[in-house]
């Protein structure tokens, strides 16, 4: 789950301006994906939710992210995974982070607190019992809310094929940074009908889950909402697909070339 998440982050990780635009989302918006491994079998799915939300006095938002095996493969390798992000709803800056997850038996119970203005990550991992203070860069996100700022500040006038940028993000216990290549635009056959999208490649490490550095390919709608539409993986072992399978409180028009 942990991966897809951030396939789902990459998406919205390419050329910006950092402008203020018109919000691409609001309180009750909701995305539920479905994956399939090699092509064929049902692996499982990963919801977002978007709620209006108060933190120690701040008006926010509050994101939870769910994912889940199912079919065949949960009986195999059962995934429970639960992400949360309370970020502010003007500056989508990140003020805590939820992280609890089971992974075929493999577990973490991590709640981060970020102090923006000091550049500093409170680092509780409740399953080892651990607290940890660590740097971060300026204008940290966290592994969710990243996905809600670039979508607010997408300027996508500006995108050039070939264009890349690097986003700082922090996960766990470090900092992490994406890098993504845009490929230019395609007309996708989606569960909704023909969609006009923007096509992007984030780079990942090559190694014991993707094949190569170029393994990811992503497509995200060409319109103010920014949806994530679909994402293609080639694996060490196999290949996964996700899709948008249904939405709800979307905050604008949801465009389809043909029905």
């Amino acid at each position: 789950m942990k991966k897809i998440l951030l396939i789902i982050i990459a998406i919205l990780a390419m050329q910006m301006s950092f402008s203020q635009q018109e919000s691409a989302f609001g309180n009750g918006e909701w995305f539920k994906f479905k994956m399939s491994y090699s092509g064929f079998l049902k692996a499982g799915s990963a919801t977002l939710t978007v709620k209006d939300s108060k933190l120690k006095n701040k008006n926010v938002y509050h994101v939870v992210g769910k994912g889940w095996t199912t079919g065949m493969i949960k009986w195999f390798f059962k995934v429970e995974d639960r992400y949360e992000s309370y970020f502010d709803k003007k500056t989508i800056m990140p003020y805590k982070f939820v992280r609890n997850i089971d992974e075929g038996g493999h577990t973490k119970d991590i709640e981060i607190d970020f102090d923006q203005e000091n550049n500093k990550a409170y680092v509780n991992n409740k399953k080892h019992k651990k607290k940890t203070v660590i740097d971060t860069k300026p204008n940290i996100q966290d592994m969710v809310s990243t996905f809600y700022y670039l979508r607010n500040n997408l300027d996508t006038d500006k995108l050039r094929i070939g264009d890349e940028v690097r986003i700082d993000m922090f996960f766990d216990e470090e900092n992490y940074g994406f890098k993504l290549q845009y490929l230019g635009e395609e007309i996708i056959d989606t569960e909704f009908g023909e969609i006009e999208s923007l096509k992007f490649r984030p780079y990942v490490m090559a190694g014991r889950v993707f094949k190569e550095e170029e393994s990811l390919t992503l497509w995200v709608s060409k319109d103010k909402n920014k949806l994530p539409l679909r994402i293609k993986a080639d694996l060490a072992v196999g290949s996964l697909r996700a899709d948008l399978e249904s939405f709800k409180g979307l905050k604008h028009p949801f465009r389809i070339v043909v029905r």
